[in-house]
């Protein structure tokens, strides 16, 4: 099954969100993902989905069926985060917990690490989650 592209209300949620975050209108553009929906499929399944990019992070939310939501947010192929959580049934939940999570991120990322050190969440961590292919 695939999901639906995403409603104007959901669209118009997601902006109000991002609006409120950064108090200036984000640039929200509509791809596709695909993703194993389950832990055992083989084949990825395309997804419609939400891109923005701010403060040097990239944001995807993906729909994965009726109000089912899937997001990150990530800095380069290294550097990629999940929310802890895998899916949503709520979408002003699910963009609202990911800014939040890049905004505490943010903060922490600017305090230099050493070269070459893991971030928490890295791959096989327990809150580590795929990325999502645009």
């Amino acid at each position: 099954m695939t999901a639906t592209d995403f409603t104007d209300n959901e669209l118009q949620l997601v902006n109000q969100v991002l609006l409120e975050r950064y108090n200036r209108i984000v640039p929200l553009q509509s791809v596709e993902v695909e993703l194993l929906l389950q832990p055992g499929d083989a084949q990825p399944v395309p997804c419609p989905a939400l891109y923005w990019s701010e403060l040097d992070a990239e944001f995807v939310v993906a729909k994965t069926g009726d109000q089912t939501f899937r997001c990150q947010f990530f800095y380069s192929p290294d550097e990629i985060f999940g929310t802890g959580r895998e899916t949503y049934d709520n979408l002003g939940d699910c963009v609202v917990t990911l800014l939040r999570l890049q905004a505490d991120h943010h903060g922490t990322r600017s305090g230099a690490l050493p070269e070459g050190a893991k971030q928490q969440g890295a791959e096989g961590g327990d809150d580590y989650f795929p990325p999502i292919v645009i």
